[in-house]
């Protein structure tokens, strides 16, 4: 019975439901000291993480434990103790939390003991080395291969988006491990967009802003995960304006990331989209059947834990979302198996995989309120969608809302001109048409209708 792999199993459950500061705040440190006759003792760092776990977390904890031990765990409580964590955070970033994306062979995935390169946030993990390539990432790892090679010259800067857990932190701090290898003087630093706000706001409380200037003004390469997050951050993004001119003037390399393209950062100043465009833009799509498979076998081999193509194809096949999902649907299947200890079967294995299945959305979902989400992701007034105006602008969301209503709302053609500003039906049929047209092939959009989806079902349960 592995203890360990028990824990990330669940963990690999519990991130799914909790949110990335969240996730990170409260389970770091965090891991299962005893498991003895169905009750599970876990182990915290201190007395106000026991207290916010029992408060917050215990029926959600208790659900995922019970989950992945095909009910094994009776109860559960927490004790303070000092222990090797087995949740390590790096930077910003988890080792749990953000996964190894696209691992090849011989790279571990376990996220036990991760060191930090120096001071800058890398995870020795996240290297070209052990990033597998497929249709959905070629584009964005060839850039960001150009962009170590000759920093500050071929893609300056480099602009990298796509959905969680497809690979954009791997690939940034790819980066900067490259650059230290061949340039072993080059000042590189890694954060999120989250920590540049923080450090900003408290170097302002502080009366440090000279000090925060020349920390990210000086480098060789600066590398920021999740710059979606500065929207409507008035102050920061003054500060991070200023922060790009200095270092793009000096011919600094300069790596973004985000969840969507630069243009659908909503409340970003003209000045900084159009510098987020200076360079180059590329986008991380799902990937595809024989990309995952190929991920799945370099994760087994990484754990020393083969498995059949048969299990890896079912897996694959079920978790289609992203990488980080793919990662928990694995360590499921092996936590459970080595706690059985049994061999895998693809009965076992489709049992495990039915929680994995995409969940039937609710169906309850008013116009108006559907409406309204897709003004507020392409930043639209609601009487200009439902207005007149052909402009392109507001034709497409316009087009988006009706393909929405059309298939999730399940409206009928003629609701729908009516709902979106008394129209034909004829034109509520065009719109779908075109939108289902452009889904095929238009990674943006999918990537545009899969967070207005998320957004719309969220909002039902919240």
């Amino acid at each position: 019975m592995d203890l360990q792999a028990i824990w990330l199993s669940a963990l690999g459950e519990l991130e799914l439901t909790i949110t990335k500061a969240n996730f990170t705040t409260w389970f770091r440190n965090t891991g299962i000291s005893t498991f003895d006759n169905g009750r599970v003792i876990i182990s915290v760092p201190n007395t106000f993480t026991k207290a916010w776990l029992e408060k917050k977390y215990h029926d959600a904890i208790i659900k995922a434990l019970r989950h992945v031990t095909s009910n094994a765990v009776r109860e559960a409580s927490y004790r303070v103790e000092m222990r090797t964590p087995s949740v390590t955070v790096v930077g910003e970033t988890t080792a749990v939390e953000v996964p190894s994306a696209f691992l090849s062979p011989g790279a571990s995935s376990t996220a036990t003991q991760v060191e930090t390169t120096g001071d800058i946030g890398l995870n020795p993990r996240y290297k070209f080395e052990n990033f597998i390539v497929g249709k959905g990432n070629e584009l964005a790892h060839a850039a960001a291969m150009a962009a170590a090679a000759n920093p500050g010259e071929s893609y300056n800067p480099l602009f990298i988006y796509g959905g969680v857990g497809l690979g954009k932190t791997h690939l940034l701090q790819a980066i900067g491990h490259h650059v230290l290898t061949t340039r072993p003087n080059a000042t590189v630093r890694y954060l999120t967009c989250e920590r540049f706000t923080n450090e900003y706001i408290q170097s302002v409380r502080g009366g440090r802003g000279k000090e925060f200037k020349d920390a990210y003004r000086t480098v060789d390469v600066l590398l920021v995960d999740d710059v979606q997050f500065i929207s409507g951050k008035q102050g920061t993004q003054e500060e991070f304006f200023h922060t790009f001119n200095a270092l793009h003037q000096l011919n600094k390399q300069i790596v973004l990331s985000a969840d969507r393209s630069p243009k659908d950062i909503l409340s970003l100043e003209s000045r900084l989209l159009s510098r987020f465009e200076w360079g180059m833009t590329t986008d991380i799509s799902q990937p595809d059947f024989e990309t995952r498979v190929a991920i799945l076998e370099a994760k087994c081999q990484g754990k020393n834990y083969p498995l059949t193509a048969d299990v890896l194809r079912a897996i694959a096949g079920t978790v289609q979302s992203n990488v980080r999902e793919l990662e928990g649907a694995l360590n499921k299947i092996i936590a459970y198996h080595q706690f059985k200890n049994m061999q895998p079967t693809m009965e076992t294995v489709q049992t495990l995989l039915q929680s994995f299945l995409p969940s039937v959305p609710k169906r309850n979902i008013t116009p108006k309120r559907l409406i309204e989400i897709v003004t507020v992701y392409y930043d639209v007034a609601m009487d200009e969608l439902l207005g007149k105006s052909r402009e392109k602008r507001l034709a497409f969301p316009r087009q988006v809302a009706m393909y929405l209503l059309r298939e999730d709302a399940k409206c009928s053609f003629p609701a729908i001109g009516t709902h979106v500003g008394s129209r034909d039906h004829t034109t509520a049929m065009h719109a779908c048409g075109k939108i289902g047209g452009l889904l095929k092939e238009d990674e943006q959009l999918k990537h545009d209708i899969a967070l207005l989806r998320e957004k719309i079902y969220s909002d039902q349960t919240s």
